[in-house]
């Protein structure tokens, strides 16, 4: 059985949260720790704990993600100077709650995508 995360505890608006935007697919939420000037967070409701657990039931949820990503984008102003959209997985990639979930961070120049 998958466990709960902290971002189930948001969807359900137990703990106090930013959000954005929500619908019965996704939830959209300000990041707490932010490494731009924006930076949202955007999870699908259903517990997926990693990118290496989605399914094609999957499908339609996650392609919600990119829709409410653009749509966010406008309204933070951000759309033509262009952001970025990030998704960890695991420990390597970076993956700190174990509930898939996008990154949308702009406002501001964000330069190489790996610091290498």
């Amino acid at each position: 059985m998958v466990e709960e995360t902290i971002f189930s505890k948001i969807i359900r608006k137990e703990i106090p949260a930013d959000i954005v935007y929500q619908d019965d697919r996704v939830t959209a939420f300000r990041d707490i720790s932010p490494q731009a000037k924006t930076h949202i967070l955007i999870i699908p409701n259903k517990l997926i704990p990693t990118v290496n657990d989605v399914t094609e039931q999957d499908e339609i949820s996650l392609g919600r993600l990119f829709t409410v990503a653009a749509k966010l984008a406008e309204r933070e102003g951000i759309a033509q100077d262009g952001y970025r959209l990030i998704v960890n997985c695991n420990e390597h990639g970076g993956q700190e709650v174990f509930h898939l979930h996008m990154h949308l961070v702009g406002g501001e120049p964000l330069g190489k995508m790996l610091a290498k």
